[in-house]
């Protein structure tokens, strides 16, 4: 069993930064990538950025040059840096990581930490 516990969700003012940590722990072996979607009152839960194992990233369109994602793979960690939040970044941020267990990827969910950002 794998478990993801996020942390470092808060209310913050348009402008401020956030940063969110994610660590996994339980029976892993490696994963073959990480990161954080968000869902927004009312939306669909949406990529904002992921890590692969090997470092490469993506980001969404809309907090490309504002959010910045790292890893660290031996200790199953992930963050997200947000910088310059605007209320339209106001979601519960959820941490995900495909794992690999004997060779088979499973996908595995945080609870969610909300992020508000005041105007």
């Amino acid at each position: 069993q794998v478990e993801l516990v996020e942390s470092g969700g808060g209310l913050v003012q348009a402008g401020g930064s956030l940063r969110l940590s994610c660590a996994a722990s339980g029976s892993i072996f490696t994963f073959n990538l990480m990161g954080w979607y968000r869902q927004a009152p009312g939306k669909q839960r949406e990529l904002v950025a992921r890590i692969t194992s090997e470092g490469a990233t993506y980001y969404t369109d809309s907090v490309k040059g504002r959010f910045f994602i790292s890893s660290d793979n031996a200790k199953m960690t992930v963050d997200l840096q947000m910088s310059s939040l605007a209320p339209e970044d106001t979601a519960v941020y959820y941490c995900y990581a495909l794992v690999v267990l004997a060779s088979v990827e499973y996908p595995y969910w945080g609870q969610g930490t909300q992020v508000t950002v005041s105007s």
